[in-house]
Order: C-alpha cells, then structure tokens, then sequence
C-alpha cells in the first residue's frame, strides 16, 4: 500500500536547498532551530509534493561526535513528527543547538510540535496578507 503524501518524507542534501529555506520562516526553540519555506512549482497540487526535511549542525556545538548525535536526536524527533504535523510541498531544515544533545527526548519532540504549528500559523498569516 503506498503511503499518502502527508506522510511521507524525503531529505535536503544539497548546500542550495538548505540556503533557500534559511530565507523563509524561522523558528527558535530551547533545542533548535527550526527553518521552513514553501517549495516553489507545487502550489498547483501540493498533494503530490512531499514534505523535505534537512539536518545541519555546526562546529560551534562539538566535534563531530557531538554534532552527529545531535543530528541523529533530530532525526528521530523529525521522522516521529513530520508524517502527523509536517505539510506536503513544504522543505524544513533542524538546526542543532548546544541545547539539543541535553535536552529530554520528549521535550525536543513538543518543541518540534510547538514549532510546526507555529510556523504554519504564521504561512496562513502571510497568505491571507498577500
């Protein structure tokens, strides 16, 4: 059985897909940092256009055990996440924090919640503007 599109889940791997949702929106929470933008050319049938999440960590947390660790803790807060809260023809991107690796598990995950819901009541905000 195939998945919906709400539910499924593709990654961002390349540097310019990370720049261009760095100019959207932008969340901060006590574990992260959470960026998100509509990707252009699926507002015809968004349905069809999964939501893309990205992972990034930099050396200002710790070296790379630590960084990895990190990456992973949102990994797992994301892919627990993104199929009920995440948006189809939306692309994320978890920036670690020095906070993340600390930070209780179930905590990372409200914030996660908190943060897509933030975001996408802000994205109905800016449309209803336009």
């Amino acid at each position: 059985m195939a998945k919906s599109a709400a539910k499924r889940t593709e990654r961002l791997k390349k540097r310019p897909q990370f720049l261009r949702v760095a100019k959207g929106v932008k969340v901060a929470m006590p574990g992260f940092i959470l960026q998100a933008c509509r990707r252009s050319g699926v507002e015809d049938d968004p349905a069809d256009a999964p939501c893309r999440i990205g992972f990034t960590a930099t050396k200002k947390i710790g070296n790379a055990v630590v960084r990895n660790r990190t990456k992973r803790r949102l990994r797992a807060a994301a892919d627990a996440l993104l199929p009920k809260y995440g948006r189809a023809g939306f692309d994320y991107v978890l920036v670690g924090r020095m906070t993340t690796q600390a930070r209780k598990f179930d905590a990372l995950c409200e914030d996660l919640q908190k943060a897509l819901m933030r975001i996408h009541h802000e994205q109905k905000t800016v449309n209803k503007n336009r």
